[in-house]
């Protein structure tokens, strides 16, 4: 990924995260969040977060509350994750410089007309679309993997260290129609889609904490594919019932 790309998103991310804070309703919800008292499940999916981040030497702090259990989440249907996998991985492949006409015809052919949120829908009809938003949409090849993963597709998330592997998350796609790839695909329990969504705040967590105090993020992660594992994956969990395009990251 372009360090150029990677300056502009993040910078955009922070935006929009700044932005995002004036949501009364959104505020209201955390709030009401985090006077209820947490589940035995919900604890113990933080303690094993915080051993294991301790072990890899990623900062953290006790008091971060917990997430959703596993009542309290949205559980989401194969259907509904793999068009949204489909979404994604389209927006991500024109982002990187596929030719408007070859979008149009793998949207023809996913029959993935309906299946694009509205910010994404803009953007795939966009046949001139700025830097700005091609930065922004590449980044949904770190979503695209995480969907992969919980479909089936990936056997395990390593470490948000790196970018993830664009050639092999693209093959499982290109081979298949879409009724192809729901059939194929192996929904994650919910407990473990949690247990990586827990994980994955607390990472992001320290992220945000060294970029506020001007440091590098520990642990040599990768800030932008934190953040975009965060943002996926608060999505699969149905964090604060927001649609995709307004899922926000807090920690």
């Amino acid at each position: 990924m372009n360090r150029s790309l990677i300056t502009v998103t993040l910078c955009l991310s922070f935006s929009n995260a700044l932005m995002s804070q004036s949501n009364e309703e959104r505020r209201t919800k955390i709030q009401e969040n985090e006077r209820k008292e947490p589940s035995k499940e919900a604890i113990e999916r933080r303690i094993r977060s915080i051993t294991r981040l301790k072990k890899e030497g990623v900062p953290t702090i006790d008091h971060l509350p917990v997430i959703e259990d596993s009542k309290g989440a949205k559980t989401r249907t194969v259907d509904e994750i793999a068009k949204r996998t489909i979404a994604v991985c389209l927006t991500a492949v024109k982002a990187t410089g596929l030719d408007q006409a070859t979008v149009e015809t793998l949207v023809q052919n996913f029959g993935a007309e309906k299946f694009f949120s509205p910010k994404e829908a803009a953007f795939i009809k966009n046949p001139n679309p700025t830097q700005q938003e091609r930065a922004r949409f590449s980044w949904r090849y770190e979503c695209y993997w995480v969907l992969l993963w919980a479909l089936g597709y990936i056997d395990r998330l390593e470490q948000p260290k790196g970018i993830c592997d664009v050639q092999k998350a693209v093959d499982f796609l290109r081979k298949r129609t879409t009724a192809e790839f729901i059939k194929d695909a192996k929904l994650r329990p919910l407990a473990s889609i949690l247990d990586e969504a827990d994980l994955i705040y607390r990472y992001d967590w320290a992220v945000v904490n060294a970029r506020v105090k001007g440091e590098e993020a520990p642990a040599k992660l990768e800030a932008g594919v934190v953040s975009e594992r965060h943002y996926v994956l608060n999505w699969l969990i149905g964090y604060l019932e927001q649609e995709w395009d307004e899922v926000s990251t807090d920690t």
